[in-house]
């Protein structure tokens, strides 16, 4: 390397276009507004059922791996900067410390997880919605395990106790997950490169 030579450095900026920051743009709005959809209490842990994991799924399966973790982490960063953009129309610090907090911290790698599987494990079968739905479930075990632990350190109850609290939302995400199987399915038909990048 010559004095004039500069190392080369990988540059986000140059394996994002104007489309890509749209579309994650896009997908932290969707998720902001499904955390006001159908929020719903549930239980006794303050923690209400939302279509936010909807729309973390759907982010990873229809983004891939790097959007859609980076459409998670907009989403959460314009929260914790005040706007009111999770469920109940809260924000701030204070709600990455409450009864909802593990299940904020893993949405990005639920998408992250859920993307990588798309992506790479289901490939050109991503038009199959049975492919997605499997890529789904992974994702929101990882959320609600992320979940679990948050109960358990929040609430200050047993690790049986936070696993029968969490258990009020699996029917709900699994109904979720398959409907982010038959959206991104579409999507995948409609739009077959969006992933080939």
């Amino acid at each position: 390397m010559t004095m004039t030579e500069t190392p080369a450095v990988p540059d986000v900026r140059r394996r994002l276009s104007t489309t890509d920051l749209a579309l994650v743009a896009s997908f932290a709005a969707l998720i902001a507004v499904a955390s006001y959809t159908a929020a719903i209490p549930v239980g006794g842990a303050g923690v209400p059922l939302t279509l936010q994991t909807f729309a973390v799924l759907l982010a990873g399966a229809v983004l891939g791996p790097l959007r859609g973790l980076l459409a998670t982490l907009l989403y959460l960063l314009l929260g914790l900067a005040g706007l009111p953009v999770f469920a109940g129309h809260t924000s701030g610090a204070e709600v990455f410390t409450g009864a909802t907090a593990g299940y904020l911290y893993t949405f990005p790698l639920a998408a992250l997880v859920v993307g990588i599987l798309v992506k790479y494990v289901a490939g050109e079968r991503r038009t199959r919605a049975l492919w997605i739905f499997a890529a789904a479930l992974v994702g929101t075990v990882v959320n609600h395990l992320g979940g679990v632990v948050g109960l358990q350190v929040v609430l200050g109850v047993s690790w049986s106790k936070a696993f029968t609290i969490d258990g009020a939302y699996w029917l709900g995400d699994i109904v979720k997950a398959a409907v982010v199987a038959l959206v991104a399915a579409e999507v995948h038909r409609a739009f077959p490169a969006l992933l080939r990048r």
